[in-house]
């Protein structure tokens, strides 16, 4: 095959998959239109009420914690749970870094949605409207919701060291662990942009530092030695992804193509040598658009991801609870 019509045919299958539609997996658009009919604007006015403290990183802390949620048993609030008796997906060792901002907007939304519509609607679904919110109010893409989510009632740290990528992992694990929870290269590029918002831990991405990284920027790996001092790193100290990090936009894509990725999962999908995914990257640094409308749709399929629905699960009168 030529090259041109190699490229024809790669930037053509670029184009984003459908979204899901509302009926095959027990979710709805308009799930709540009779039992609790103003649930999204309850929500919106928790995370505004929310962002009026200081400055407190609420928005990435709150997609980060949807994707920690959906990536173990499902979207389902499991790693809401917090409990003195035993270790839940919130204690594991790799969500210890999980922001409070992110637990606590969830909490304020429930206690907002209680008072309106009690034992209707599950922490689960907050958790995927709220994740929606804050990209919007980060001056993202908007995308609508689909409701329905039950809570889980098994919550295990153990389930979220087994089941959750870390910023150290290589593209073929990345795939794997995507591909295990039902989700394309295409939502794993897409989805990854959600870095785009928010800081990382410098320990996250220090052992970058250990040895001579090729994919690595000099002038990032010199901001890096200067911002996270090295080797003795601080695990308090944190470095944004991006220059925007509190807006959503397509900056993550455009410094993973000039070798500046944070951490070693981002810049994989740039230099861990799968053609389409490199070539997703680059359309997405070029098209802002693109992103944004990739980004709704690849969301809706995370947030059907393991769902429980109908009679599964519970209802929580409070999300870091069972019943």
């Amino acid at each position: 095959m030529g090259s041109l019509v190699f490229w024809v045919l790669l930037l053509g299958s670029l184009l984003p998959p459908r979204p899901l539609l509302s009926s095959s997996n027990g979710l709805s658009e308009n799930f709540y239109a009779n039992t609790c009919p103003n649930v999204e604007t309850f929500i919106w006015n928790a995370l505004v009420e929310k962002l009026k403290e200081p400055f407190r990183p609420t928005l990435p802390a709150t997609l980060r914690l949807f994707f920690h949620d959906c990536f173990v048993e499902g979207c389902d609030g499991s790693v809401l749970i917090s409990s003195k008796a035993y270790d839940a997906e919130r204690d594991a060792e790799i969500n210890l870094s999980l922001i409070p901002d992110g637990f606590e907007v969830v909490n304020l939304a429930k206690k907002a949605v209680e008072a309106a519509c009690p034992g209707v609607v599950s922490c689960a679904d907050i958790l995927a409207i709220l994740a929606r919110d804050v990209v919007y109010y980060a001056k993202g893409p908007w995308w609508p919701v689909e409701k329905g989510r039950r809570d889980g009632r098994n919550s295990k740290a153990a389930n979220a060291a087994a089941q959750l990528p870390s910023g150290n992992s290589n593209l073929t694990d990345l795939i794997e662990m995507f591909q295990s929870k039902g989700l394309s290269k295409f939502d794993l590029v897409t989805l990854s942009g959600g870095h785009t918002l928010g800081l990382s831990h410098c320990t996250e991405f220090a052992n970058r530092l250990r040895r001579p990284d090729p994919t690595m920027n000099e002038t990032l790996r010199v901001d890096i030695i200067d911002r996270c001092p090295y080797p003795k790193i601080n695990p308090l100290v944190m470095m944004e992804f991006d220059e925007t990090a509190f807006q959503f936009d397509n900056l993550y894509y455009k410094r993973l193509r000039q070798l500046r990725g944070l951490l070693t999962s981002d810049q994989e999908l740039f230099s861990g040598g799968d053609e389409y995914i490199r070539a997703m990257v680059s359309r997405f640094a070029e098209d802002q658009e693109l992103f944004f409308k990739s980004f709704g749709n690849a969301m809706k399929r995370l947030g059907a991801v393991g769902v429980k629905t109908g009679t599964e699960g519970e209802i929580r009168k409070d999300c870091i609870s069972f019943n």
